[in-house]
C-alpha cells in the first residue's frame, strides 16, 4: 500500500496505510490533489477533520492507540493520541515518530493539516 503524509506544524507524519477499501478510496482521492483540513481537538484524545466526501467504511469494534489514523462515519479523518473504543474504520498508523513526539507535535487545541500521497 502507498503511504500518506500528514503535515502538521511543519512536521511530516508518515502514515502506513491499512489495505482496505477505505484506504484505497482515500489514496485514489489524494492522487488528484492534497487534502487540507482544520482538525479540531476533541475529548483530550483525538483531533478530527471533515473530509471532502464520504468514503467507504470498514467499521470494526476497536480500541485506538496513540498514532492511529481512523475514518469515522465515513467522512471524518481522526488521529488519536489516547485510547478510545468504538466502531471505527482503521486506515493507518503514523510510523515515523514516537508516541511522546506525536503528542508534542499535535499540541493543545485545533491544528491545520495538509495530507498528501507519498510517491509510490
Amino acid at each position: 500500500m502507498p503511504q500518506i503524509n500528514i503535515q502538521i506544524h511543519d512536521h511530516d507524519l508518515l502514515v502506513e496505510m491499512i489495505d482496505n477499501s477505505s484506504s484505497k478510496a482515500l489514496i485514489k482521492r489524494l492522487k488528484q490533489s492534497d487534502i487540507v483540513l482544520e482538525m479540531k481537538e476533541f475529548a483530550n484524545m483525538e483531533k478530527f477533520g471533515v473530509l471532502d466526501k464520504k468514503y467507504p467504511q470498514n467499521d470494526e469494534w476497536v480500541t485506538t492507540l496513540c498514532r492511529d489514523v481512523i475514518l469515522s462515519e465515513g467522512y471524518l479523518l481522526v488521529i488519536y493520541y489516547a485510547p478510545n473504543t468504538w466502531n471505527f474504520t482503521k486506515i493507518g498508523k503514523v510510523i515515523n515518530v514516537s508516541d511522546e513526539e506525536f503528542k508534542r507535535i499535535l499540541g493543545k487545541g485545533n491544528v491545520h493539516a495538509r495530507i498528501h500521497l507519498v510517491k509510490e
